[in-house]
C-alpha cells in the first residue's frame, strides 16, 4: 500500500511540475497581456514576481534540457550547484514580489506567488534528488 501511496505522490508532483505549472505560466502571461487597465504599483510586484517564476522556470527546463545534451551532471557538480542555487533565489525573489502584490487586484494576482511557490518545490526536489 506504501508503494502505490508514493508512486500516486510522485506522478502527481511530477504532473504538476512538468504539465500544470508551464501551463499555468502561459495562461499568466496571457491574461497579462490582455489586460488593459491602468496598471497599479501591485499589478507591477505582481509582474516582477511572475517575471522571477517564469525565468526559474526556464531555468528548469533549459537545465534539464542541457544535462540531457551533456550527458548528465556528475555528482555535485559546481555547475549543477550554481544552478540549483539560481533557480532557488529566482523563485524566492518570484515568491516575495508575487506575496507584495497579492493586496491588489490584478491579472496575475495568484498567478506570481503559485508559480513561484511551484518552481520553488521542483527546486528543492531536485536538490533533494541529488
Amino acid at each position: 500500500m506504501k508503494d502505490v501511496v508514493e508512486s500516486v505522490f510522485v506522478f502527481l508532483l511530477a504532473t504538476g511540475m512538468w504539465i500544470v505549472l508551464p501551463a499555468v505560466i502561459v495562461w499568466g502571461w496571457v491574461r497579462w497581456a490582455r489586460h488593459t487597465k491602468r496598471r497599479t504599483l501591485f499589478s507591477i510586484l505582481s509582474l516582477i514576481g511572475f517575471a522571477f517564476a517564469t525565468v526559474s522556470g526556464l531555468l528548469a527546463i533549459s537545465s534539464v534540457g542541457y544535462a540531457h545534451v551533456i550527458g548528465g551532471f556528475p555528482f555535485y557538480d559546481s555547475r549543477l550547484l550554481r544552478i540549483y542555487r539560481w533557480g532557488f533565489l529566482l523563485s524566492l525573489s518570484g515568491i516575495v514580489f508575487g506575496i507584495s502584490g497579492v493586496w491588489r487586484l490584478s491579472p496575475l494576482r495568484w498567478h506570481a506567488p503559485a508559480c513561484a511557490a511551484g518552481t520553488l518545490v521542483f527546486w528543492i526536489v531536485a536538490a533533494m534528488g541529488e
